[in-house]
């Protein structure tokens, strides 16, 4: 039956038809990998498979000694009993949906997903399937989020309002992924773009693949006297209140996240700003990819399940929860932790 073809097990998700794991939370001998956040992308498996763009994060990740092959985004293969292919997610750089066929049942495992527009990545192709497992970090209707022109037009506004008080603008935001989205939509002649060593090295993968970012400067390279007033910082959110942040001087600081759409987040973090953005799909977001799925049977995971399981079940959708190890949001912060050590590490607890 389709809700056989993937089940979980204490490893992770489990393909018995491919004998091969997706997104694993502990070693195992074949993974497939959905994308780099450290909750899908975890070390110690023997092989991992990925699309094509996620290699050069994956070795930030797994380091140079991991067996990592790729493939093209819609190009089958076929592993043991299984036919299987990755789909653009537009969550981040080489985010896939992986599709999984076998005795003429589909499943289709999303991974972490997004509908808004990103020039940083390949946008969401939505996957016809008999079985949908998808991530619901986000699923609450009160999750609607703003269009990337409003949210670009507060950042550059807040940007460009601190230029002229003399402020240095700290911008947080994941460094996998939303650091690069962000800095593919501001204005970058409002004034120079500092970046934490965390961001700096994903960058350099981005552009490795082709993505068109604008000039940036490792913060770590400039020192506290030639530091300019009208600059724009992006930093991973672990750098707030560290001795890295204070040598900015007189500065405001921001946040950019999903979960800024809640009153009173921004005023817990104590940060001058929340901008709505988030690489994950919003209520709607997430309504609408089900729907274009056309499966029969949904699989709901990490965030809000019962109240989309509860909204997909009124629709006549086979729709339950699944328990996994992934964690939305949170997968994405502790990436700032674990990719380029060397850099991020240090400046972030200095």
């Amino acid at each position: 039956m389709a809700q056989d073809l993937v089940r979980v097990t204490q490893q992770g998700l489990y393909c018995q038809a491919g004998d091969f794991y997706i997104d694993p939370w502990r070693s195992v001998n074949r993974a497939l990998i959905t994308h780099g956040h450290s909750d899908h992308a975890r070390s110690g498996s023997a092989a991992y498979l990925a699309q094509s763009d996620s290699k050069g994060i994956l070795r930030l990740r797994l380091g140079e000694e991991a067996n990592i092959e790729t493939i093209d985004y819609g190009t089958p293969i076929v592993i043991n009993d299984a036919k299987v292919s990755f789909h653009p997610a537009g969550h981040i750089l080489g985010s896939s949906q992986i599709r999984i066929e076998h005795k003429g049942q589909i499943c289709v495992v999303s991974g972490d997903y997004k509908t808004q527009s990103d020039p940083s990545c390949r946008p969401i192709e939505p996957v016809r399937c008999h079985t949908f497992i998808t991530e619901s970090t986000f699923g609450l209707p009160i999750y609607r989020f703003p269009s990337p022109e409003i949210i670009a037009a507060e950042v550059n506004q807040w940007w460009q309002a601190n230029a002229k008080e003399g402020k240095v603008s700290i911008l947080y935001a994941y460094s996998l992924g939303k650091a690069q989205r962000l800095l593919m939509s501001v204005d970058a002649s409002i004034g120079p773009i500092y970046t934490h060593g965390a961001v700096e090295a994903l960058n350099a993968v981005y552009r490795g693949c082709g993505v068109q970012l604008p000039h940036t400067t490792y913060a770590g390279e400039i020192p506290k006297t030639e530091i300019e007033r009208n600059a724009l910082v992006v930093a991973p959110p672990n750098a707030q209140g560290s001795l890295w942040a204070r040598k900015f001087g007189k500065s405001s600081d921001a946040f950019a996240s999903g979960w800024m759409r809640v009153r009173g987040a921004r005023r817990r973090r104590s940060l001058d700003r929340g901008f709505v953005m988030s690489d994950h799909a919003d209520w709607q977001g997430l309504t609408e990819t089900i729907a274009a799925t056309g499966a029969e049977r949904v699989l709901v995971t990490h965030g809000y399940t019962p109240p989309l399981v509860r909204y997909l079940t009124e629709l006549g959708i086979d729709a339950q929860a699944l328990e996994t190890a992934f964690k939305g949001e949170e997968g994405s912060s502790e990436s700032d932790k674990t990719i380029a050590q060397s850099r991020s590490e240090s400046e972030a607890e200095s």
